[in-house]
């Protein structure tokens, strides 16, 4: 951590001043998020991904989810239609259960929890990205971080910004009925406890820490089942480009985050991450880790992609860099 510090302080200062002249405004703004950029021409054509037949599909009345049982009494519940492919995770314990994200709330969600158990659920996210507090508002027991970035998320976020999330471009299929473009946003919710790093949630015989592991955003938690060796770890890594570019992303504090999860994985069996394919593994860690030195040490070339950013590609998944 020492020698990460040493070699890249310079360029992220550079990164940071460079979010700052661009201006790019992406929680509680007045532009886009700019999603139409990124989006791969051929995201749509390239589903189903090849993991989701190896898993147990539960069988739902809202398709907008595709919900399947994991191990470990543990339910993903994806939403296949829509480019993000985000997942949210609901997970049981004897007298509660735990809903982590809830996803972008063009399905409710709720809807899909209901059927899947009667336990009452406490709803904790990731992050506060759009694409994971979307269904929040369908709950009223919500746990978050306490951040001043957490607490201007809770507002929402307004339609202007969302909307390119529904556009052509960004789904796959159908819409619900009821959602369009002209009024699609992400709704205000309360919350009713916020927590700090090392809070444990006890759903009756299974305990969860929250890790505070900022970075990605300033909010940004992984959630700890020590007993099984589970980890959901949000955006921290997935299969699939890593967005390290808006202007809340702190470099220096997503490596740190990243080195302090590396620390726990001889203790780990399985990762579930936030996007593309719920199942990791945990050495996928050390990879992330090691990836990040050589973009800082400047051991590998990145790719230029639109808005000044910079891609750099890697076994299964890249890093978004502005």
């Amino acid at each position: 951590m020492f020698v990460w510090v040493l070699v890249d302080l310079e360029m992220t200062k550079q990164l940071k001043l460079l979010l700052v002249i661009g201006g790019y405004i992406y929680s509680q703004g007045t532009s886009g998020i700019d999603s139409l950029s990124i989006i791969s021409e051929g995201w749509c054509h390239d589903l189903p991904r090849a993991v989701y037949s190896k898993l147990k599909r539960v069988n739902v009345s809202n398709e907008w989810f595709e919900v399947y049982r994991l191990d470990n009494n543990v339910f993903a519940i994806y939403e296949p239609h829509q480019w993000q492919e985000v997942i949210s995770y609901l997970i049981l314990g004897r007298e509660k259960a735990l809903l982590f994200d809830t996803g972008n709330g063009i399905g409710k969600i709720s809807e899909i929890v209901n059927q899947l158990t009667i336990l009452p659920v406490v709803v904790l996210n990731s992050h506060t990205h759009f694409d994971h507090i979307g269904g929040n508002a369908e709950f009223r027991d919500i746990l978050a971080m306490d951040t001043e970035y957490t607490r201007n998320n809770v507002a929402g976020y307004s339609n202007e910004l969302v909307r390119e999330e529904i556009s052509e471009e960004a789904i796959c299929g159908s819409l619900p009925s009821e959602i369009n473009s002209a009024t699609y946003y992400t709704p205000s919710f309360t919350v009713k406890t916020f927590i700090k790093d090392g809070y444990k949630i006890d759903l009756g015989g299974r305990i969860l820490e929250v890790l505070s592991t900022p970075g990605h955003t300033p909010d940004a938690i992984s959630l700890l089942d020590i007993n099984l060796g589970l980890l959901w770890v949000g955006d921290i890594y997935y299969e699939g480009p890593i967005w390290l570019f808006v202007p809340e992303t702190d470099l220096d504090k997503f490596y740190n985050s990243v080195n302090r999860l590396c620390n726990i994985v001889p203790h780990l069996s399985t990762l579930y991450p936030a996007h593309n394919n719920p199942i990791a593994q945990p050495q996928s860690l050390y990879t992330l880790k090691k990836a990040l030195i050589n973009v800082q040490n400047g051991t590998i070339a990145g790719k230029a992609i639109s808005g000044g950013r910079v891609e750099y590609l890697f076994q299964g998944f890249s890093l978004i860099i502005r």
